[in-house]
């Protein structure tokens, strides 16, 4: 990732959240710091998101090489900490060590990490992580400070990026493995549920935001059917891209709108 050193800004998104952003372009002020708790023009509320990007120009100015270089720190620092919440896991430090390198290196990542805009990317991995390393402390002793840990890791995450919103179906897989909890489902869940109200809280917020930036597509151009069927050639697309990624780019349009149309058989498929 060094060579992104000497990369310029881009024209796509680059200009909202930084090149062409005068609010960001000041660096940390308090009218900076209102607007970004406020702001939903880029269909995301991502406060952290634009207190990142503020902190970076008070310490180095609009140099986009420098910005860069951040993201490739925080991806570096979020390989590490993957590393030791899956050691922690499961014990197992050369398997743990392989998953890490895999998601250092795998190319599916390198838009989040070459493109300024796609800092929302890395924070929310590096808090999302957090939360995962939180809840390993908290399965092996049951604590209301630790259970704070992980919802404040939660909402810091959301706070970067709404995707983070699956984070206690994710906790639940955990728990039967590696951590191998053997509390009843029921108890299992109801000691998640503050960790699901933040995370509806947080769709609700996040629906509102895309809404507002108009980046929800309205149910006429694309019909649930449709939605429901891409859904599934999504997951098959990206687990095929994680094996092979090959095509990759920054925009996939959406099957329904392109002249081959959604195929039956792929969604059958899929």
């Amino acid at each position: 990732y060094w060579p992104v050193a000497g990369f310029d800004f881009v024209n796509y998104d680059d200009p909202t959240y930084l090149a062409a952003n005068v609010l960001v372009r000041t660096g940390l002020t308090w009218r900076g710091l209102v607007w970004a708790f406020t702001d939903v023009s880029t269909g995301n509320w991502h406060p952290v998101t634009w207190l990142s990007l503020m902190l970076d120009v008070t310490v180095f100015g609009v140099d986009p090489g420098a910005h860069h270089l951040v993201n490739v720190a925080l991806h570096a620092l979020d390989a590490v900490l993957l590393l030791w919440v899956l050691s922690a896991a499961t014990g197992s430090t050369w398997r743990s060590a392989l998953v890490a390198a895999l998601f250092a290196l795998h190319p599916l990542h390198v838009e989040s990490v070459a493109w300024i805009s796609e800092r929302k990317d890395l924070l929310a991995a590096l808090f999302g992580i957090a939360a995962l390393g939180a809840w390993v402390a908290y399965a092996w002793r049951r604590s209301r400070r630790v259970m704070l840990a992980v919802a404040g890791a939660q909402l810091l995450s959301l706070g970067c990026k709404p995707m983070l919103v699956s984070l206690p179906i994710l906790l639940l897989a955990l728990d039967r493995w590696p951590l191998r909890r053997s509390e009843p489902l029921a108890a299992r869940v109801w000691e998640k549920a503050p960790l699901f109200l933040v995370s509806a809280c947080a769709s609700v917020v996040a629906l509102v935001a895309q809404r507002g930036g108009g980046a929800v597509s309205s149910l006429e151009s694309i019909p649930v059917p449709a939605r429901l069927a891409n859904a599934a050639l999504a997951y098959a697309s990206y687990l095929g891209k994680t094996v092979w990624p090959a095509s990759l780019a920054v925009v996939y349009p959406h099957p329904s709108l392109t002249p081959a149309g959604l195929s039956g058989w792929q969604v059958a498929a899929a």
